[in-house]
């Protein structure tokens, strides 16, 4: 939690965070309608939720980080949305109903929790019959020596990084919760470098060693482009319940 309250104003307006690869892309893959109750699963500052909210009768936003609850009800009053509502909620246990809403949502949080499948599990459980559950994450490579390579590099700039899932392995997550797949997209993503490395508590301080990792080797998961750009794969999954 200490780490997410660190990242929280970075995070909010991370050009990566906030742009349309990464975004509204997602919102779009969403078969969201007028009137519907969405939610937003370890929210964050609740991005995709507000994004979503306009198309929607209501998103409900959950974390379980308090500073990024307030940041993301200050980020609510300010563009005047009244139908986005945060709330405490621990992803691996969700405080809803089953079958309370028409479609959930989660964003690169899946790499941060030691057991992902219960994610998706409770986002299945609380989506309605016939409803909706996406899910969009960075993603590892299936080859395990990069995939090793590439979580040594998250972990040094991010004490909260877990494990990043393989393109199988996240839609093993669907298949396991009982879930039917609807659509996938894997796409490699850019990001500066720079800017990702500060918003990491531990990022500044492991620079160098984090610079010598990525200068070892490369591939289409993770790797440092000459103009310091740093790429990444995307993932983004729809499921129907």
């Amino acid at each position: 939690m200490q780490e997410f309250s660190h990242q929280a104003e970075a995070f909010n307006r991370s050009p990566t965070m906030t742009s349309d690869q990464t975004l509204q892309a997602l919102v779009d893959l969403l078969p969201a309608k007028a009137g519907e109750r969405w939610l937003e699963v370890a929210c964050g500052p609740g991005l995709v939720a507000r994004e979503l909210a306009p198309r929607v009768g209501e998103v409900v936003a959950g974390d379980v980080t308090p500073r990024m609850l307030a940041l993301g009800r200050r980020e609510a009053r300010a563009a005047g949305l009244r139908n986005v509502r945060y709330v405490t909620a621990d992803a691996t246990s969700l405080p809803f109903a089953d079958g309370a809403f028409d479609g959930t949502v989660t964003r690169f949080s899946l790499h941060h929790i030691p057991d992902p499948a219960r994610v998706i599990a409770e986002m299945a459980r609380v989506t309605k019959a016939g409803g909706h559950v996406a899910a969009s994450e960075h993603l590892g490579s299936p080859n395990a020596a990069a995939h090793a390579w590439h979580e040594e590099v998250e972990r040094l700039r991010d004490p909260s990084h877990w494990a990043c899932l393989t393109p199988k392995g996240m839609s093993g997550l669907g298949r396991a919760a009982g879930l039917r797949l609807l659509k996938s997209r894997l796409e490699p993503f850019h990001l500066d470098f720079d800017e990702w490395l500060e918003r990491g508590s531990t990022g500044p301080a492991n620079r160098e060693l984090i610079e010598d990792l990525l200068g070892r080797r490369a591939d289409a998961y993770c790797a440092l482009l000459p103009d310091r750009v740093l790429r990444f794969r995307l993932g983004r999954f729809l499921w129907r319940t």
